[in-house]
């Protein structure tokens, strides 16, 4: 009897979206944008109603949310649904699957991306062929560190003013821009192809650089001759961010393929990676595996490499970052080149600052100090905040073409010995009020590196209280700025967005 039943309430359920049950089956896609991808769908009805899985070379196989039948066609009734990449800000769009006589063709957008698509019905060759692998993530272990980045990386990233148009030529010439400046002998030592350089791989399944990049290991040679490190990027998915191919099912083999090159920094970008790793354990496991296959080639290889998480702060990944080998990891979405995401990065989105030092850092992202969108105010207060963070100093702009401005901006040492202090304390504010901020920071030598935050949009009087700050009443203060001593009771101006930075010792 209540088998008999369940057969006639699927019958109904049938008969009832006749229109979607003609679209039930397997279907593969002639073609699809890049973005995410699509190359086939699988759709089944039964008495639970409509269900189905598209499968896109971004992200595998995703399910088909909220999967119904809509409106009446002239070929019968559209399907439209949804899907999920794991990324928590953004939006999924509905798509739409429409019969036009031949089979089915998708419309709508995928976050940024317009589709538009045809598909046919497959063949279980086909759909088999367009099967999309999976590799199971390891067990929970610790990676011991690395002994890297006792103090914040210092260097420059290709992202900020290049984006993928990036090449060795270019990579070459801001090796020698950084010599020639003296931004080197400042501090500033890697030299980091972020995302753009990657290739195919071969048969082997070694990953081959694109042919922008002719000789990676050449490159790597021609970068330590002049006393610097070079720097490389990639994914746990399946796709980088640009959508070039990432390291998804080649974990071990990439590492090993870098350190033979000489690599000595990776940033791994989660990009693609979120379709599949989007809970706290799977996130961790995928960045506790690349840290272990690093490991792995540098026991093989004797190159240690840094390690740069790049997971945009999500699952508190400062409290578990240096367990899987991390020497940096990200608090935050990207920096723009803009007052507005800069401070909002800087003074609210700055990290817990009990997981920060030697050896592991707190990553506000990159400086974009010298690429035009903000003032040399604004600048200035750019990277005496990263300063006061303990920040990685990762320069983003075209250094080949820098102005005098742009150069003391990055190349203030008593700034930047803030930064490197080997205290490693990152600083904190101890004054909110009125759109104005005090930092302070403590130092090793036991002096307090302080900074005074002007966020209005017109000048302020600030003034620090010292014995408030265990300072005494007479401290020695040095304006790292004006690069001179000032008397400890003076009344500091401070413009609009602007700061004044201090060194002060009791």
């Amino acid at each position: 009897m209540n088998k008999l039943f369940c057969g006639v309430l699927a019958g109904l359920a049938l008969m009832g979206q006749a229109g979607a049950a003609d679209l039930t089956g397997d279907w593969v896609f002639q073609s699809a944008p890049s973005f995410p991808g699509f190359t086939k769908m699988a759709i089944r009805q039964d008495a639970s109603g409509l269900h189905g899985t598209i499968t896109s070379q971004w992200y595998g196989d995703l399910p088909m949310l909220d999967l119904k039948t809509v409106g009446q066609g002239a070929a019968g009734e559209d399907l439209v649904f949804h899907i999920d990449n794991g990324n928590p800000k953004l939006k999924p769009l509905d798509l739409t699957l429409a019969p036009d006589g031949q089979g089915l063709r998708l419309t709508g957008q995928v976050w940024y991306e317009k589709q538009e698509a045809a598909a046919h019905r497959a063949t279980a060759a086909e759909m088999a062929a367009l099967a999309f692998p999976t590799y199971p993530l390891p067990a929970p272990v610790y990676v011991p560190s690395n002994g890297l980045a006792r103090t914040p990386p210092m260097g420059w990233s290709s992202w900020n003013k290049f984006a993928e148009a990036i090449d060795d030529k270019t990579v070459r010439e801001i090796a020698d821009a950084l010599v020639r400046s003296g931004l080197r002998d400042a501090g500033y030592v890697y030299v980091n192809i972020d995302d753009g350089w990657q290739g195919e791989r071969g048969a082997d399944g070694v990953l081959r650089p694109n042919a922008k990049f002719p000789d990676m290991k050449a490159l790597a040679d021609y970068v330590h001759a002049r006393g610097l490190k070079l720097g490389i990027y990639s994914s746990p998915g399946p796709k980088s961010c640009a959508g070039y191919t990432g390291s998804y099912g080649h974990v071990e083999q990439d590492a090993r393929t870098w350190a033979d090159w000489g690599i000595d920094y990776l940033k791994y970008d989660l990009c693609s990676g979120e379709g599949f790793y989007h809970t706290a354990e799977t996130v961790k496991a995928t960045y506790q595996q690349m840290g272990a296959a690093l490991a792995a080639a540098q026991s093989a290889t004797g190159r240690p490499i840094v390690y740069s998480l790049c997971e945009y702060g999500r699952f508190d990944v400062g409290a578990w970052g240096r367990d899987v080998g991390g020497n940096l990891w990200r608090t935050t979405g990207d920096i723009e080149d803009s007052y507005a995401s800069m401070s909002a990065i800087g003074f609210d989105k700055n990290g817990v600052p009990r997981h920060t030092g030697p050896g592991g850092w707190n990553d506000p992202d990159m400086l974009e100090v010298g690429n035009g969108g903000m003032s040399v105010e604004e600048y200035r207060t750019h990277i005496s905040l990263w300063a006061m963070m303990a920040a990685p100093l990762l320069m983003g702009n075209d250094v080949r073409a820098m102005t005098r401005e742009t150069l003391a901006l990055l190349g203030n040492a008593e700034v930047i010995a803030v930064d490197q202090d080997p205290l490693g304390r990152q600083g904190l504010p101890v004054l909110k009020r009125d759109g104005t901020e005090v930092w302070t920071r403590p130092l090793a030598d036991g002096s307090v590196a302080v900074a005074l935050f002007n966020r209005t949009d017109a000048p302020v009087t600030l003034s620090a209280d010292w014995p408030a700050l265990g300072l005494g009443d007479h401290p020695r203060v040095r304006d790292l700025w004006a690069h001179r001593s000032v008397a400890p009771g003076t009344a500091q101006t401070v413009p609009a967005h602007g700061v004044v930075m201090v060194r002060a010792t009791r």
